[in-house]
C-alpha cells in the first residue's frame, strides 16, 4: 500500500448512501422492529410452553398420557397429534399477521429508501 493511500469505499459506508443504521431511529422502523420482536417474542413463548407443558406430562403424568380416549388412542396420542396442529397454526397465524401488520410497513420503508437513493444519486450528478 502506498503511504497515505486510503482503500476504495465500498457498500453502503460510500459517501452519499445511508448506512446500515440510518433508518434505526426512524419511528416507523422503530414500529416495525417492535410488532417483529412482540410477534417473535408471543410465538415462540407460545409453541415452548405448549410443547414443554407436553414433555412435562409425559414424564410427570403418566397416568394421564395414558388414559384411552377411543380404542387404542390415548390422551398422549392426541397431545402429540395437536403438537403438529398447533405448529402449523401458529405459522398460519404468524403469516397472516406479518402480511397485515409487518409487510405494508416494510414496503413503505424500502419504498423511501429507494426514493431517498435516487434523490442522492440525482443530486450527485
Amino acid at each position: 500500500m502506498v503511504w497515505g493511500a486510503r482503500p476504495a469505499r465500498r457498500g453502503p459506508e460510500r459517501e452519499g448512501v445511508a448506512g446500515p443504521g440510518h433508518y434505526a431511529h426512524d419511528a416507523r422502523f422503530v414500529l416495525l422492529r417492535r410488532r417483529y420482536a412482540r410477534l417473535a417474542a408471543g410465538v415462540a413463548l407460545g409453541f415452548l410452553g405448549w410443547y414443554f407443558g407436553y414433555v412435562a406430562l409425559s414424564g410427570f403424568a403418566r397416568g394421564l398420557m395414558a388414559r384411552k380416549v377411543a380404542g387404542n388412542v390415548n390422551v398422549a396420542l392426541l397431545l402429540g397429534l395437536l403438537q403438529f396442529v398447533s405448529t402449523f397454526a401458529l405459522a398460519g397465524l404468524y403469516v397472516g399477521y406479518a402480511r397485515r401488520r409487518l409487510d405494508p410497513l416494510a414496503a413503505r420503508l424500502r419504498a423511501d429508501a429507494a426514493a431517498a437513493a435516487a434523490e442522492q444519486a440525482r443530486e450527485q450528478r
